[in-house]
């Protein structure tokens, strides 16, 4: 079974996946699409801050699917998308459900790596030069999720991302000292906020 966000292609695509019997719990990428199926939901309910509808699946699709329309509220209109299964969920809730509990990479990494990291905003001219930001961010974003297993699980700092990470605790000035090529001290600035919880996160890291 494919879980699949909207941006994971076009029609085409789900079409190839139900030609080959593959299950899956899709959302659609045609906001137009979206906004004439709406107008086709009957009966609207509930869920958490938002409003569920089903519509009759379309008679061109290689298998039969259901649709579901989603409705919910931002700056006083509303937002539609919809989305396509070939499961037969017992409610529009345990479909909602089911489709949250895709990988959402595109939530724990991509997006935390663009704003943390600052995928987005930079970018080099050469493809070689590219393709090494892109694996030093890798890289980064390697070495912020151990640093953030290994001394962040239990302290203060715990719910911090990748951007909170970068931006509140390891800009934090400071001073290394080194003796034998090794790092024997490190002095942060006591002014800076988070520096004496950070002093207690940085001496578990190292020691672990």
């Amino acid at each position: 079974m494919w879980r699949l966000d909207g941006g994971s292609g076009s029609e085409e695509k789900l079409r190839w996946l139900l030609r080959r019997e593959y299950h899956l719990v899709a959302k659609g990428m045609n906001h137009h699409r979206a906004h004439t199926l709406a107008k086709l939901v009957q009966r609207w309910d509930d869920y958490r801050d938002v409003s569920l509808g089903e519509v009759p699946g379309p008679h061109d699709y290689p298998r039969p699917v259901r649709l579901f329309v989603k409705r919910r509220q931002e700056k006083g209109r509303f937002i539609y998308n919809y989305y396509v299964t070939t499961l037969s969920a017992a409610s529009k809730r345990l479909f909602l459900q089911d489709y949250d509990a895709r990988g959402a990479a595109e939530i724990e990494q991509f997006r935390n790596d663009k704003q943390g990291l600052g995928l987005a905003a930079r970018r080099k001219r050469s493809f070689l030069g590219q393709k090494a930001f892109v694996l030093l961010t890798d890289l980064a974003h390697n070495l912020l999720a151990d640093f953030h297993y290994n001394a962040l699980i239990g302290s203060r700092f715990e719910s911090f991302g990748p951007k909170r990470i970068v931006r509140d605790l390891l800009c934090t000035p400071g001073f290394l000292s080194f003796e034998n090529d090794q790092l024997a001290q490190v002095d942060l600035l006591s002014l800076k906020h988070y520096s004496n919880e950070l002093v207690s996160v940085l001496l578990r890291y190292i020691s672990d």
